[in-house]
């Protein structure tokens, strides 16, 4: 076994550790030399990519364009919506000169006090206030609406306790901001949007999604309405994997974008916003992974299929090589993505544990008895399971075996969260249960002050609002107070 696995932190003995170690082993990010910053190594990058290619190519369906907006905003457009600016303020870096000089002393650079900005910038916490301050030029009448702009960007949000893709200061995302005619076609689009990412999420990621709203005390700022998608991890702990806002008309109103509608009657332009980031990766790793490292559903590996040689002489590689190449450019010909590593660098056992650290779905490997019969050894990373099979058809046994592995990926987290999501009526069993890592239904009475003392006594949050009622009224586990329905609490990331 290779050292990077022996080296692996177990889930059992420290789930925060083990996830540390694997983003680490598995070349996915590093920390980088700026605090609470990383770097996005190439493997991670690749995963990625292909979140965005796919989230891109859902948004472009519905109508939707990429845009692109200045990362430094004004620190007087953070002052014009007022909930919004109370959110962010904390976390807000702050541009305030523009050169450097030499010291006098020789002893390096320092800023120049000469340069001082006469309004500082802001580094971009979110983007929707540069953005209505420049919709402002883009809409006059109906006519131009709606507006359907997304971005991918970077933002930075000044984290005091960060960890790789689930919480750093600079993270990369996408956000949408659109611009609608009336309050019924912004909501719609809110939830359009909130469609989109629990299909990705559960298609892409195999991740099994709770659709929401969030209480008034979790909505975004600046928001009318929130509305999320909430996912369980391996420990029972809850992570937000994305969020659609209705914004209403506050952000028009903050920025004057008014049109003139079908009537000739000037009124406010409406807004959504909506975005998910890297976390994602973050999301895919706490879900699936495993002891012996990544496991990648298939529809995101970088590498779906990797073919390792095992051989005894240059002669015995060259004819593994012809058939392996072979039956690589005929999987390449279906649309999957194969590496042949035959680098001399690597034992093949090295390489055995490398590909499965990194979560490749399907391994093949083809020895000299391989070549006497025509087969070749096959191993799924999802369960562990070899056999050994037939070259011949084996380009379309492995399609379809990705699609299983996908489904078998989502079928295990969803089979996760149902076991351990459960409904309580006391108080006492929420505590209890809480302890022991469970999704948990049960009655709030509505009011932020009993949603605060559950959260400081427990620990524990309301994810969301389901938007699947139950229908079944009751009385908040805390107060005894009237609860029309059940909401969803746990620890969160």
């Amino acid at each position: 076994m290779a050292k990077e696995l022996k080296e692996l932190t177990s889930r059992s003995e420290n789930y925060s550790q083990w996830y540390q170690d694997l983003v680490i082993k598995a070349d996915l990010a590093e920390n980088s030399a700026v605090r609470g910053c990383m770097v996005i190594k190439p493997y991670g990058y690749a995963i990625w990519e292909k979140m965005q290619r796919a989230l891109d190519d859902m948004f472009k369906a519905t109508g939707h364009q990429n845009a692109y907006f200045p990362l430094l905003i004004p620190k007087s457009f953070m002052s014009r919506e007022a909930d919004h600016v109370e959110g962010f303020a904390k976390e807000c870096a702050v541009v305030t000169h523009y050169r450097l000089k030499n010291a006098d002393d020789g002893s390096g650079v320092v800023v120049d006090p000469a340069a001082k900005l006469e309004e500082e910038l802001i580094i971009r916490p979110t983007s929707e206030t540069i953005i209505w301050n420049t919709y402002r030029n883009w809409i006059h009448s109906y006519r131009d609406l709606p507006i359907l702009v997304n971005q991918w960007a970077n933002v930075m949000r000044w984290e005091m306790r960060t960890r790789l893709f689930l919480r750093t200061a600079e993270f990369l995302w996408q956000e949408g901001h659109t611009a609608h005619a009336t309050s019924a076609e912004a909501e719609e689009e809110t939830l359009k949007i909130l469609d989109i990412y629990a299909t990705f999420a559960e298609k892409f990621i195999a991740l099994p999604v709770v659709r929401g709203i969030k209480t008034a005390s979790e909505r975004f700022a600046g928001a009318v309405e929130t509305y999320c998608i909430e996912a369980m991890m391996q420990d029972g702990k809850a992570l937000q994997a994305g969020t659609s806002h209705f914004l209403g008309q506050n952000f028009g109103k903050a920025f004057d974008v008014t049109f003139i509608d079908r009537e000739g009657k000037t009124d406010y332009a409406w807004a959504t916003s909506w975005g998910v980031s890297t976390r994602l990766i973050g999301a895919l790793i706490m879900a699936h992974s495993d002891d012996n490292g990544l496991v990648l559903p298939p529809l995101l590996a970088p590498t779906q299929v990797v073919i390792i040689p095992i051989y005894k002489s240059d002669e015995q590689l060259a004819q593994i090589s012809e058939k392996a190449i072979k039956i690589a450019d005929n999987l390449k010909a279906l649309g999957i993505s194969v590496k042949y590593d035959d680098a001399d660098n690597k034992k093949p056992g090295w390489k055995f544990a490398e590909y499965e650290l990194k979560g490749v779905p399907v391994r093949l490997a083809m020895g000299g008895r391989d070549l006497e019969n025509n087969t070749i050894e096959l191993m799924r990373r999802d369960t562990l399971e070899k056999e050994t099979v037939p070259c011949d058809g084996i380009e379309t046994r492995i399609k379809q075996l990705l699609v299983d592995i996908q489904e078998n990926i989502y079928r295990k987290a969803l089979r996760l969260r149902e076991e351990r999501t459960i409904s309580v009526e006391t108080y006492d069993e929420f505590k209890a249960k809480i302890e022991e890592g469970y999704f948990i239904m049960a009655h709030w009475d509505g009011t932020a002050a009993t949603e605060e003392q559950i959260k400081n006594e427990t620990k524990a949050t309301i994810r969301c609002i389901p938007l699947t009622d139950d229908g079944t009224a009751g009385k908040c586990m805390v107060t005894g107070q009237p609860s029309p329905r059940k909401v969803l609490f746990a620890r969160a990331y």
